[in-house]
């Protein structure tokens, strides 16, 4: 998804300029400056989102500890009624959580109250280089595009390249996510379409002013 961000973001910014200018070494300083600018933005907002979300587990993982060592029964009782609630016997449910209470009551409860594994966790530097990453690499197609088609077809030429690119991009996430891929797709190309044609209209309206 990263890539996908770099490549529907550089595509708005190229496609948008040059509905200003025909001058290829702006759009060009244009659409790197926004590679920078979203290379950095998006590594630092994945390090913070991710290193927030640690904290916040650290902190229900500490709170956790507290309840089993001072409501261990009310601790398995939780456990208990929610595996009854789900439709498991109410024999097979007492077994299973005290089996599971036995061997790791910590990783159990908080598995079964918060939604999430213990060891787990996101590493917050690794999320940052994968966006730091992919972010570019999806910059590189709008960017090359724009650059070495002839510039009487070089819009339009991106235009349809990254569309194809946002297809790709949206189906992928689909088949990885395991959701409706049609509608993934067709909603990934729809955003794109639209990013581009605001920022070009915007680019052909600065150049009608004379800004």
């Amino acid at each position: 998804m990263g890539a996908n961000d770099g490549i529907i973001s550089i595509a708005g910014i190229v496609i948008g300029v040059s509905g200003a200018t025909s001058h290829i070494g702006t759009i060009l300083l244009a659409g790197f400056a926004g590679t920078l600018a979203g290379t950095v933005s998006m590594a630092m907002g994945e390090y913070v989102s991710v290193s927030s979300q640690r904290d916040a587990q650290e902190k229900i993982i500490h709170e956790q500890k507290l309840a089993l060592a001072t409501s261990y029964q009310q601790e398995f009782d939780f456990v208990y009624h929610k595996y009854c609630a789900s439709g498991i016997s109410a024999t097979l449910a007492y077994r299973a959580t005290d089996e599971m209470m036995k061997k790791d009551a910590l990783s159990t409860t908080v598995r079964e109250r918060h939604g999430f594994t213990i060891g787990q966790e996101l590493s917050a530097k690794s999320a940052a280089i994968a966006s730091m990453l992919s972010f570019p690499t999806g910059a590189l197609l709008p960017m090359l595009a724009i650059a070495l088609l002839p510039r009487e077809l070089s819009t339009m030429a991106t235009f349809c390249a990254v569309l194809i690119a946002l297809g790709f991009t949206g189906y992928a996430a689909a088949y990885l996510n395991g959701a409706d891929k049609k509608h993934a797709t067709l909603r990934n190309i729809v955003a794109g379409v639209l990013t581009m044609l605001v920022t070009y209209a915007v680019g052909i309206l600065f150049k009608q002013g004379g800004l």
